[in-house]
């Protein structure tokens, strides 16, 4: 597809503050898109369906597995969540430039169906840092910020997987190190078009 470029996969362990650095980038760059995601859980009240998810039964979602019509889906407490391919593509043909945040294992699959997109892995700026902040939050037992810190080791093995690699140390400045490699990646392809 030629306009996968426009195509950006962020992911980074619990803690790295990777929606903080999207949610800022979108706040920056309003003509970047965020990827509404699929779920089978229930609305909630103020939410609409097409605006904070796609909402699906169980059953259209797994028809939806099946045909191929989910790029990547985890389960979590019962419920899919997952990113329609139609979401994506719809962006895509108008030549948006779209943000996946997804887990490690998404973004591997996705980067094989789609093999121009940019993956950005955000790391903390240390071990420290990030425990810091995953207790900072206060919302997790001891227990549960011990799975979270041993899950970071893991994924942070899969940075050197990811075309690029940024530190969150301060939201503002990897927010623009994350448009200006998204910029880099794109302008790159553009060359290599002529």
């Amino acid at each position: 597809m030629n306009n996968e470029k426009h195509l950006v996969v962020i992911s980074g362990p619990s803690g790295s503050g990777k929606d903080t650095v999207v949610k800022r980038l979108m706040e920056l760059h309003p003509e970047i898109e965020l990827s509404i995601s699929a779920t089978t859980r229930e609305i909630r009240p103020g939410e609409k369906d097409g605006v904070n998810y796609v909402y699906l039964t169980k059953e259209e979602f797994e028809r939806r597995i099946r045909d191929d019509e989910i790029l990547e889906y985890a389960q979590y407490c019962g419920n899919y969540y997952g990113t329609p391919k139609s979401e994506v593509d719809k962006r895509l043909d108008n030549g948006t430039t779209v943000i996946l945040v997804i887990e490690v294992i998404g973004a591997g699959n996705v980067k094989r169906i789609y093999p121009g997109a940019v993956t950005i892995f955000v790391r903390p700026p240390s071990y420290g840092e990030l425990e810091d902040r995953l207790r900072g939050r206060g919302t997790e037992s001891e227990e549960e910020i011990q799975k979270r810190l041993a899950r970071a080791v893991e994924e942070m093995e899969y940075a050197v997987d990811y075309d690029e690699v940024v530190v969150n140390d301060k939201i503002d400045e990897c927010a623009q190190e994350i448009y200006a490699l998204i910029q880099k990646h794109q302008q790159a392809d553009e060359e290599d078009t002529y």
